[in-house]
């Protein structure tokens, strides 16, 4: 008997999570596009540059075609499996500390929103590298990049960025160039441009890191930027889940106590606890789940457009190390600081609001509504 208890319970939590999945990896694949220009719109915007949408389509569309707005997939399907299952857990771990004890699963609306901080934080930290991948795939579709290097031109890489990035091709003629500019050594040196294409900032041949295109898959990351750049980001990253997660759950926990008390108006006798009441239909919960993804997505963007910006930046190893060695000073405020803000990115901050929030209304709204259809069909 105990043995078919636990298996029954196996096969609940297995069609539970297999429906969790499935909910997800639905709601990114559908509003994946919207995401794709959200962030082509962040990322090439500048104080006096101002994208469209219909600029970024047409850029998209010329040189990856229309499937070029759904590059990076595969890594956003995986980073949000695991970041909203990140979330969702440990709220549910959270809020159950906060109903032990109680008579009914009451969660209040202020224990809703310091569990979906704590969760929105963890979240933050699981997704992050997916996010960075997922980001540079992205901004790699609405960019040139050549579709072949030369003979010459590959057999004069620099030996420093043939080991760190395989396949890139430096600026030879500014490597050239730049010889008799920045060269330390001295000129009876019997291969003074082999030297130098040694020398750590002339990797690239112009004294300026590769493109996002170029470093844009995990290997190369890992062995141009190392393992750190897969975090890269995380202090806004931290701060826009933390206030996403904190103000979903909160907003989303408000409007369902505000349904309950509404269903129960009409009940006879009046109810004592929420258990009393019944539950709530699919559509309605989804719908609540839609509008509370919509406002925490406003709320939280700001730091969002931060985030993804940084991520956009490649730096190589030897420049981390040196910023780390030399303890560099973080520019802007102490506020900008802390949250990872650059003061340079203040007039931008608010790029992409309404696309990211219709992508996350969205985005909820699926992923809770055809979870709720599939357990329904599964269980």
């Amino acid at each position: 008997m105990f043995v078919m208890e636990e298996l029954l319970k196996n096969q609940v939590f297995a069609t539970h999570a297999i429906a969790a999945v499935g909910s997800v990896t639905l709601g990114t694949a559908l509003t994946y596009p919207l995401d794709t220009i959200k962030i082509l719109i962040q990322v090439g915007s500048g104080s006096s540059k101002v994208l469209t949408t219909a600029q970024v389509l047409d850029r998209v569309r010329s040189l990856s075609g229309n499937s070029g707005l759904y590059s990076g997939l595969g890594w956003s399907v995986l980073g949000r499996i695991s970041g909203v299952g990140t979330r969702f857990g440990i709220y549910e771990i959270l809020t159950a500390f906060y109903k032990d004890g109680q008579e009914d699963n009451y969660v209040h609306v202020s224990e809703a929103l310091s569990a979906g901080l704590v969760a929105g934080a963890l979240e933050s930290l699981v997704s992050s590298p997916f996010e960075l991948i997922k980001l540079r795939a992205q901004v790699t579709s609405a960019s040139r990049i050549p579709t072949c290097t030369s003979t010459t031109e590959q057999r004069a890489v620099a030996p420093v960025i043939a080991r760190l990035l395989h396949g890139y091709s430096p600026d030879m003629k500014a490597l050239n160039h730049s010889v008799g500019l920045l060269s330390t050594l001295t000129t009876k040196h019997p291969d003074m441009i082999g030297a130098l294409k040694e020398y750590p900032w002339m990797i690239t041949g112009s004294g300026r890191p590769p493109s996002v295109c170029d470093v844009r898959r995990l290997p190369d990351i890992i062995s141009f930027e190392g393992w750190g750049a897969l975090w890269r980001g995380l202090r806004s990253g931290v701060v826009r889940d933390s206030i996403f997660g904190g103000i979903f759950f909160s907003s989303w926990q408000f409007l369902h106590l505000t349904m309950l008390n509404w269903k129960a108006v009409g009940m006879d006798p009046i109810p004592s606890t929420d258990e009393e009441v019944g539950p709530l239909s699919p559509l309605a919960v989804s719908l609540a789940a839609g509008f509370s993804g919509s406002i925490a997505a406003a709320a939280s963007h700001c730091f969002d457009t931060a985030k993804c910006r940084s991520q956009c930046l490649v730096l190589p190893k030897y420049i981390t190390m040196e910023r780390r060695l030399l303890k560099w000073k973080r520019p802007g405020n102490r506020f900008e600081r802390v949250t990872g803000i650059h003061p340079a990115d203040r007039n931008l901050l608010f790029r992409g609001v309404l696309l990211r929030m219709a992508r996350s209304g969205f985005a909820s709204l699926i992923i809770v509504g055809s979870y709720f259809l599939a357990v329904d069909h599964l269980v």
